[in-house]
């Protein structure tokens, strides 16, 4: 009869470990109240909450969908440029082909699955760096944007958008904006993938350390290219979304989302999860900088604010990505009894940490 296998004893959790996991939401919650504060009339209710919720439902999809190839050691810059391509796809299929807005938005969102899958397909099986890549492919987006509308914006006729498309993003739910729930299905649909199912752990793995991945006999290069599908599928998804609130197509939207979305996929791998791209944490990262947004906006701050608050937290997001990477490897490395290797964090692929 064999013995069973020792228990793995359980890890001691460091001193800074529940600041490290839930310090973010912590702030959100602190700015929310400072905010409240300050602005005991326009901030704290339920009018405001609900402008937050819609107007950030975008970003957030967006920022979601950005998880998949960060999860890998990749980045999909793409995005930005995907998002104006299908929003005024969708505008085009709708106003000038006359096509059912339901088949009209399965096409692209099934279309953005297929030019994700075609672009982890250039970065993994063309061995290029995916930095790189993604800028080409997304600025090959950005040219059949402009051939698609000419360079003018798809505007409706005087009948409108089908009634049922604009509720999309107009209607509510348990007096909450849709788009909200939107957001919750994508991120509990990523969690449980990311979270619960054999596939995340071997995109985490591929993520963290793709040679290990290698030995193991995951197919690395077909999970990154399922990586970038699923990131193209939730940015049609979010392309949709944005068609329905704006109603228009405008070649020229898409890429303001880009820098959000990256934001809130970095920041969001150093909550909850630390160390490793997540969907609630990146959930988390959405709301904290909605709320900041929310806040300095109604302090009448001006319009270079918003990308000098989106840059500065991007940096302050990879700085700390890059300090939970470390620590990481030094807990790993007290763990097996091992010095540390150094401290630059594990590798994540060509392309940096997940």
């Amino acid at each position: 009869m064999t013995a069973a296998p020792p228990s793995r004893p359980s890890p001691v959790r460091p001193h800074g470990h529940h600041i490290g996991s839930y310090g973010l939401p912590v702030l959100g919650v602190l700015l929310f109240l400072v905010f409240s504060l300050l602005l005991p009339q326009t901030f704290p209710t339920r009018e405001n909450v609900s402008a937050i919720l819609s107007n950030q439902a975008v970003p957030a999809v967006l920022a979601l969908g950005a998880t998949l190839p960060i999860a890998t050691g990749r980045f999909d810059l793409s995005i930005g440029y995907g998002l104006g391509l299908a929003h005024v796809m969708v505008m085009r299929l709708l106003v000038t082909e006359g096509w059912p807005w339901p088949l009209a938005c399965l096409v692209v969102v099934c279309g953005g699955a297929v030019a994700g899958a075609l672009t982890g397909v250039i970065v993994e099986f063309g061995q290029i760096d995916s930095f790189i890549a993604t800028l080409g492919t997304g600025s090959m987006m950005y040219a059949a944007t402009g051939w698609i509308t000419g360079g003018a914006r798809i505007v409706p006729g005087p009948e409108g958008l089908p009634a049922s498309f604009t509720a999309l993003y107009d209607s509510r739910f348990l007096g909450l904006p849709l788009p909200a729930f939107y957001v919750l299905a994508v991120a509990g649909v990523l969690w449980v993938l990311l979270e619960r199912l054999p596939a995340g752990r071997y995109l985490y793995v591929i993520g963290s350390n793709p040679r290990a991945a290698a030995v193991l006999g995951i197919p690395t290069r077909a999970y990154c290219v399922a990586a970038f599908a699923g990131s193209g599928l939730v940015t049609g998804f979010a392309g949709v979304l944005l068609a329905a609130q704006q109603q228009t197509g405008n070649p020229s939207t898409g890429l303001d989302y880009l820098l959000p979305a990256f934001v809130g996929a970095l920041l969001g791998s150093t909550t909850i999860r630390p160390g490793r791209a997540n969907a609630l944490g990146t959930l988390v990262a959405v709301a904290v900088l909605a709320v900041g947004l929310a806040g300095i906006g109604q302090l009448g701050a001006q319009f270079w604010a918003t990308p000098l608050f989106n840059g500065g937290t991007l940096l302050v997001a990879v700085g700390l990505a890059g300090y939970a990477a470390r620590r990481r490897l030094r807990a790993g490395a007290a763990a097996s009894g091992r010095p540390p290797a150094g401290e630059e964090p594990p590798p994540a692929g060509r392309d940096g940490p997940s």
